[in-house]
């Protein structure tokens, strides 16, 4: 059995533990705050983004002048796994639910007879897959020197992709990312960006309308702006999820503490009790025989 003196380090070590999840708690809910209303406040514009994109590639369809950021480049063998995890840990299943997801999807592709490559963002989402898909993964991006995301960081990976894309590396796009719902759900999406995917009846608009000008050339123009559209969004998103996730455990490891200290100062009192006993009947026995 471990001595009292052990025993207080331990408890002292735990309460220790305590407060620094208790400080990262703090700070991951103040930071959460402005993360969500970040998130919040893109969602209209990229579902307004997708659904005019999805309305004008509608009345394009079949035209054989479509953008192939729209047709595709009529093969379905290569596909590109853009993964956006965090930076850091200390948030639960967060990383690891993407890395989950986006394994899942490579290995049904693989099994299907296709070429699967990687662009990873963020060092989390790197690291694990790297351990089993090293030889696949064709960029990683780091973005731990940004302090607070911007719509330059989404253009810059959008530009990357699109270069992969024109010089013929891939046919299919898809993006993984997080989609916050609250402190305690976030939820591992895929999306695919590449070739567009229109929206089930925007092709079969009823509605007429004349562009100017035509609808290729107009396409030309929004789909490269879409796609760093939606990366921001989903780096928006991850933040949001991120900053969820850690807050809600590191409350989890809050309590664990708590418990941990409640019950290690349970069997020190014991222990102190049953040796203070100990060393009164030692006492009282000498005592009497003398």
């Amino acid at each position: 059995m471990a001595s009292l003196k052990d025993m207080r380090v331990r408890i002292a070590s735990t309460k220790a533990t305590q407060k620094i999840t208790k400080a990262m708690q703090m700070v991951a809910a103040s930071k959460l705050r402005r993360a969500q209303t970040a998130a919040e406040a893109a969602r209209p514009y990229a579902d307004k983004m997708s659904a005019v994109i999805s309305n004008i590639a509608g009345a394009a369809a079949g035209s054989p002048g479509a953008p192939a950021l729209l047709a595709g480049t009529g093969r379905d063998q290569v596909h590109l796994l853009l993964v956006c995890t965090g930076e850091r840990g200390l948030s639960g299943a967060f990383n690891s639910s993407i890395v989950r997801l986006a394994r899942e999807r490579a290995l049904a592709l693989m099994n299907q007879g296709k070429e699967v490559k990687f662009f990873c963002v963020g060092r989390k989402g790197y690291e694990q897959l790297r351990r089993q898909f090293d030889k696949q993964i064709v960029e990683h991006l780091d973005l731990r020197s940004v302090r607070q995301l911007g719509f330059v960081n989404a253009e810059d990976i959008a530009k990357k992709v699109l270069a992969r894309f024109e010089a013929s590396e891939f046919d299919v796009c898809t993006l993984f990312y997080s989609r916050f719902r609250s402190v305690i759900a976030q939820i591992p999406t895929a999306q695919q960006i590449i070739p567009l995917v229109v929206e089930e009846g925007a092709a079969a608009s009823t509605t007429s309308y004349e562009y100017e000008p035509e609808e290729d050339e107009i396409l030309t123009r929004l789909l490269p702006r879409n796609l760093a559209v939606q990366i921001f969004r989903a780096l928006l998103e991850n933040n949001a999820s991120f900053y969820g996730a850690q807050m809600s455990a590191m409350d989890n490891a809050t309590r664990n503490a708590g418990e941990m200290i409640r019950k290690q100062t349970l069997v020190y009192n014991r222990t102190r009790q049953a040796q203070i006993t100990k060393e009164l009947i030692e006492i009282i026995s000498g005592a009497e025989a003398v």
